[in-house]
């Protein structure tokens, strides 16, 4: 266990733990979804230009994240999952599928509204490229989702290419990862403050076994004078530093989460779990505004045999009895909370289109408030 990696990002930027804050439950390693064994993720960030938007050209303040389910040779296998709109003011392709038979597989990527097709489609690429025989006489529905960064960002300078793609996947790591400004995350806004991508873990004690669960976030929603910090509302303190907008910013936020365990759970189970992501957003003083996408998804990395559905031969699967599953509903909603909370702390100020300008969360006032 590395208490480095609770408080600090690989690059040095500090955690929501490095200031005091006082969370619940027990992290995993790393304090991020993977630590769920096998799970990866990757990204992509594109931060070009200045001044006024010119589309097409930018500036540019986006970007692209892959989390991977399994090993690379083993992200044809499927997983069992679930997922649930909370509002559905934005997309998640895949869900359908995911509704119907209760898993998917390939790489999942999250990015800009107006690139979630390009992650998609580049996502079946890099299959065809890396397992050619994987996709020789089968379809693929992959998982891509976003939220919108048009504030900040040329969003219809369609910047995010297929090349970005295949770097974020083949750039995935387990361990420590980057929050804050990356990946999809990159041109996004909590609060008013600066936002994108967080991650956090909780350990469950289940039946004399250890099981983690993990969240990731692309967060990108909410007003400021409801931010809330452990059950503190902090809004209406932090009315600076307020935001700058050179053009009119209209209310566009979503969150997007993918919550992943090793923990053996059946698809229904696993919307369930997905189902519990709005506490904890609503820990955080999100409240599901109309044009917030709020989109989530939960997956098991267990039960790989099952999952597969090898033809002709009954199948098993192991999965926690219904009435043992609180904890891991306390888990969830632990990791979501801080998951956004250090998407925000992990963070900078943030100048991008027109001179639009997002601030990040005061680490002056984080010293005082809880260091």
């Amino acid at each position: 266990m590395s208490m480095n990696s609770y408080h600090f990002t690989p690059a040095g930027r500090p955690r929501a733990r490095h200031y005091g804050i006082p969370f619940e439950g027990v992290p995993g390693p790393h304090n991020a979804i993977t630590d769920v064994p096998g799970v990866a993720v990757g990204y992509t960030t594109l931060i070009e230009g200045e001044g006024p938007l010119a589309v097409g050209q930018g500036p540019v303040r986006t970007g692209v994240t892959a989390i991977l389910p399994r090993p690379r040779d083993q992200l044809a296998a499927p997983v069992f999952a679930g997922l649930f709109s909370a509002n559905g003011n934005g997309e998640m392709s895949g869900a359908h599928i995911i509704e119907e038979i209760g898993a998917f597989n390939f790489p999942i990527t999250i990015t800009n509204t107006h690139s979630c097709g390009v992650t998609r489609d580049a996502t079946l690429g890099w299959m065809n490229a890396r397992a050619p025989s994987v996709m020789e006489d089968a379809w693929g529905l992959p998982v891509a989702a976003e939220t919108y960064d048009g504030f900040l960002n040329d969003i219809n300078g369609f910047h995010v290419k297929p090349e970005h793609v295949f770097a974020a996947i083949d750039g995935a790591v387990e361990g420590p990862i980057e929050e804050g400004s990356v990946g999809g995350g990159t041109g996004m806004i909590v609060f008013n403050f600066k936002g994108g991508s967080g991650t956090a873990s909780r350990r469950v004690e289940w039946a004399g076994e250890t099981f983690t669960v993990g969240a990731f976030v692309q967060a990108n929603f909410g007003q400021r004078r409801n931010l809330m910090i452990r059950g503190r509302r902090v809004g209406a303190e932090l009315a600076e530093p307020a935001m700058i907008e050179r053009t009119p910013r209209m209310e566009k936020g979503s969150i997007i989460a993918v919550i992943a365990t090793d923990a053996p759970f059946l698809p229904h189970q696993l919307k369930r779990l997905a189902r519990r992501v709005p506490l904890g957003v609503a820990w955080t003083g999100g409240l599901g505004y109309h044009s917030s996408g709020d989109i989530f998804l939960a997956f098991s990395t267990a039960n790989a045999e099952a999952a597969t559905g090898a033809r002709g031969r009954r199948l098993a699967a192991e999965f926690v009895p219904e009435a043992d599953i609180d904890r891991f509903f306390d888990a969830l909603v632990h990791s979501v909370e801080e998951a956004i909370l250090n998407a925000m702390v992990a963070n900078d100020d943030m100048t991008g289109r027109d001179g639009n300008f997002v601030p990040a969360l005061p680490k002056d006032w984080l010293k005082r408030s809880y260091g």
